[in-house]
């Protein structure tokens, strides 16, 4: 494997790791074992897991922040809000910011003290801000702001088994669409 997929294939195991384990129940020998590389191997990417975690956490403000920049050059609309929040609501549904989310919910400890999870604070309150037209009435506002929270909320909220992964992803948008109408 070259470097590019040694990085990525561990960050994919550690994630699914740290969903199914715990994070503190984790350690970097099992995460390098399930990879199939020494642990030298992995310390040369990663020299801890909150490494590990702080990567996963800048690649998805990395994404986060480009789709801001293409909602930027959006109309300030109802129909550009729409177009926003069909994406954004496409793009979290891929395995892996899925996954972080999954992570993010079950492990709330460790990212407590992850300076990257407060600048990801930070660019949701940038995507809502995107999303909210200041002058507008403060019920539309929030509105506007839960949107993004109800896609979200859809993949936490229902407890039922036989709701399927894209009966939960298409509630969530029909929220949050019906929330930026």
């Amino acid at each position: 494997m070259n470097q590019p997929d040694t990085r990525s294939r561990i960050q994919d195991v550690a994630l699914r790791m740290f969903i199914d384990n715990g994070y503190e129940a984790t350690s970097l020998r099992e995460i390098a074992e399930e990879v199939g590389v020494t642990k030298a191997a992995l310390y040369y990417h990663f020299k801890t897991k909150d490494e590990i975690v702080t990567s996963l956490i800048d690649d998805r403000i990395a994404a986060l922040d480009e789709m801001l920049a293409w909602g930027q050059t959006l109309p300030r609309t109802p129909a550009g809000r729409e177009t926003f929040v069909r994406r954004y609501a496409e793009e979290l549904h891929v395995t892996r910011h899925r996954d972080m989310m999954r992570f993010m919910e079950r492990n709330q400890t460790a990212l407590r003290e992850n300076p990257s999870s407060l600048q990801m604070r930070d660019t949701m309150i940038s995507i809502v801000d995107l999303l909210t037209d200041r002058a507008a009435p403060l019920t539309t506002q929030l509105k506007c702001a839960l949107a993004i929270f109800a896609v979200h909320a859809s993949k936490f909220v229902f407890r039922d088994d036989s709701v399927s992964e894209a009966d939960r992803e298409a509630a969530g948008l029909e929220v949050a669409l019906e929330l930026i109408g």
